[in-house]
């Protein structure tokens, strides 16, 4: 591949020239151009090419399409109504762009996609329907670069002074031309990180330098670090940074516990996965008597240490959440601070910001305290053991599932407080429950990793009684300090967590899904929709079908997401909810504290744009980090299938498209695709109202829940592609 030259001399004419000079017109339709200042963007300086362009020009003005506006200055004659959205790349490099200002996307062809990238946002005109009805559109101008940072391995060109990088994304349509003296060195071969730099108005690639090489592809660090990169996450904190939190004054001091709650002689312990280094939630339980219990939810007082306008919140604020990879966790915070000084760690005293209730045996608030605190957590449990309390009703922690391997016995007042927690756990989910909430119990795919983060086995994490306690305990806290903010008059500033109601046509979507396995959904009115989908959730748990069906259950719901603008949350039926629990993951989290601090301080509302403005960056930080978190699942899951090569596996058809289908091995949760270029019994189409291949000849439908036998036909960990072989269909038994 080479690089455009420019065009000097010969009698050649310039192709497609109308439209490009129409496209360079209508691009900057404010402006007036002369025709030297056409040819210069065209990238030509002969004078028959300028000759060639004075008569477009003329040729043009004729049709009425351009105008000259002062001797020998054009602009375009603008006869459309221009639009704005963001573009959406699908296969083929032909796009959708989404548009407030239509129901339906705007087809974009190829040819009239005019340089602009996936997800940037665009300026635009809709021209004609397409045969179907729907509309077609061109972009005219990118208003603003979705991302401007591309991983891909970079291919040097032998006895030539530049490369290209090859993007592993397959919405990137296009290779990245780079300088040699802007490779940073990088081997032929290398997976980088290359940055856009421009992209010259008559040249087919856009201009770019590698800023970082990751490795060579296939290997397990480039591929993660390459996942990381490709969202713009970071995977290392500056020294400058690391530097800051290790001066730090992290010592508990007299001076300081004097400002605070001192909570330390109260029973707590904590309650988290096994695996876990940062401890950022404790509960505390005291029994007052008479029915009443004192229960605490302490957070890691996090605010404490961060303080605004310091290199650390800076960096802190622009990470805006933890990145929970399938092999590492990439903190938000240094670790001095997420898993020392913030960590409520056993036998350790702490300062914490706490939410302190008073609560009856029917689970009644009866009492409220928010404010900071300094705890000592007596003691740490994993959710396992926890579970062993609940489940043996006694103190007994049995060995295989003890932090330490070995069988021992937890005072007789903390079983008794974990017990009576799980009560009242229970009776404020079944409330949730009866108010409409959505019971979301998603089987959570887990690897057994060795020593090099190679897979060695599958398997599946579950939500307990021990998981759910720590859940509906963080859930009160989270929805009561909203609720304490939220209902002040006159109103104040705040961060919340909120759920819209879910969109109509993904659920009559998911009603068209579901009823192929004989499930029915209701939805005639809110009540009528949660409760159909809680009884939809309950009755796939434990069939093959289930992970397909809670996925399209999940997927059927709108996104939640931060804003300072209340509209409750829908999932869980909370009319006030915010985040609150877990400050050490989470920058929305230690927003709320600083807020929350402030109005115990009778301090005025803080400026809503201002936060509205950090609520859309947490949010959007957010979704990237769920990507690469689901990209790191990918990875690993073709990783393990390489080791199963010649295996045969039962699958549940999980997606259908035109260029193939989706299928998720039942046993391992694994997902990968048969092409419809390998189904050679047949020619296949696809059936969108089916969400089915059909073959034209023999009718056989392959369709979306059906049950198939496939072979892996090749992993690809570069690519993160999961091919299989097809070798039947397991047919429906009737009874």
């Amino acid at each position: 591949m080479s690089k455009n030259k420019k065009r000097k001399s010969g009698k050649k004419g310039i192709p497609n020239l109308t439209n490009k000079i129409l496209s360079i017109l209508k691009k900057e339709r404010n402006k007036t151009f002369n025709y030297k200042q056409i040819a210069a963007k065209l990238d030509v300086n002969d004078a028959n090419s300028r000759n060639q362009i004075i008569k477009s020009l003329r040729d043009l003005q004729g049709k009425n399409e351009i105008e000259e506006v002062d001797r020998g200055k054009f602009k375009a004659v603008v006869t459309a109504e221009y639009f704005t959205g963001k573009l959406d790349l699908a296969a083929k490099g032909n796009g959708y762009v989404i548009s407030d200002d239509f129901d339906d996307d705007i087809f974009i062809a190829s040819n009239n996609i005019n340089k602009a990238l996936h997800n940037d946002e665009v300026e635009f005109y809709v021209y004609k329907r397409r045969k179907n009805g729907k509309l077609e559109g061109e972009i005219t101008q990118v208003l603003q670069r979705a991302k401007s940072e591309y991983v891909g391995v970079i291919q040097i060109q032998k006895n030539s002074n530049f490369a290209f990088v090859i993007p592993d994304s397959g919405k990137m349509y296009t290779d990245i031309f780079v300088p040699i003296n802007k490779t940073l060195k990088a081997e032929d071969g290398d997976k980088v990180l290359v940055r856009l730099d421009d992209w010259p108005e008559n040249a087919s690639s856009p201009n770019g330098k590698v800023i970082q090489v990751l490795g060579k592809p296939g290997e397990h660090n480039t591929e993660i670090h390459a996942i990381l990169a490709e969202y713009g996450l970071p995977y290392e904190f500056p020294y400058e940074v690391e530097d800051f939190a290790n001066k730090l004054d992290t010592s508990i001091t007299k001076e300081e516990i004097a400002k605070r709650r001192d909570m330390r002689k109260d029973l707590t312990f904590t309650i988290d996965p096994k695996d876990a280094k940062d401890f950022d939630d404790a509960l505390s339980f005291k029994d007052l008597g008479s029915g009443l219990y004192e229960i605490g939810i302490h957070i890691a007082d996090v605010s404490h240490y961060l303080q605004e306008g310091t290199v650390l919140d800076d960096e802190a604020y622009e990470r805006a959440t933890s990145v929970y990879l399938v092999d590492r966790v990439v903190p938000m915070l240094p670790e001095v601070l997420s898993n020392n000084a913030c960590s409520l760690r056993p036998n350790e005293e702490k300062y914490t910001f706490s939410a302190v209730f008073k609560l009856n045996d029917k689970a009644e608030v009866k009492d409220q305290w928010f404010g900071r605190t300094v705890t000592y957590s007596d003691a740490r449990f994993a959710y396992e053991e926890a579970q062993a309390i609940i489940e043996s009703k006694s103190n007994n922690i049995p060995e295989d599932v003890s932090l330490t391997g070995n069988r021992y016995q937890t005072s007789q007042n903390i079983a008794d407080a974990v017990l009576k927690l799980d009560e009242l756990a229970k009776i404020m989910r079944r409330n949730r429950m009866k108010h409409g909430a959505i019971s979301f119990d998603k089987v959570e795919v887990k690897f057994e990793l060795d020593e090099s983060s190679n897979p060695l086995g599958v398997f599946f994490k579950t939500s307990k009684d021990a998981n759910k306690l720590i859940e509906e305990f963080m859930l009160l806290a989270n929805r009561k300090v909203a609720e304490f903010i939220g209902k002040q008059s006159p109103k104040k500033t705040f961060i919340y967590r909120v759920h819209d109601e879910p969109d109509e046509s993904k659920l009559a979507n998911l009603q068209g899904i579901v009823a192929r396995f004989g499930y029915k959904l209701n939805f005639k009115d809110r009540k009528s929709t949660t409760k159909s989908l809680n009884f939809l959730l309950q009755d796939v748990v434990g069939k093959k079908e289930q992970n397909l069906v809670d996925t399209l259950a999940i997927r059927s719901m709108s996104k939640a997401e931060y804003t300072t603008h209340n509209i409750g949350h829908y999932g869980l039926a909370f009319d006030y909810y915010s985040h609150f629990t877990s400050p050490i993951r989470r920058y929305p989290d230690v927003m709320v504290h600083r807020l929350l601090q402030r109005y115990l301080d009778k301090g005025k509302s803080a400026s809503e744009e201002a936060y509205e403005e950090k609520c859309q960056h947490s949010s959007n930080m957010e979704y990237l980090a769920t990507k690469a978190e689901r990209d790191s699942i990918k990875y690993m899951q073709i990783k393990f299938m390489q080791d199963h090569q010649d295996e045969i596996f039962t699958g549940v058809i999980s997606g259908v498209t035109d260029w193939g289908i989706y299928i998720e091995i039942i046993s391992n949760k694994c997902e990968g695709m048969v092409s419809v270029r390998d189904m050679t019994d047949d020619h296949y189409a696809f059936d969108q109202d089916l969400f089915a291949l059909v073959g034209r000849k023999s009718k056989k439908v392959y369709q979306l829940g059906d049950e198939v036998v496939v072979k892996v036909k090749n992993t690809d960990l570069v690519k993160k592609h999961l091919d299989f072989t097809l070798m039947e269909k397991v047919e429906a038994q009737t009874n």
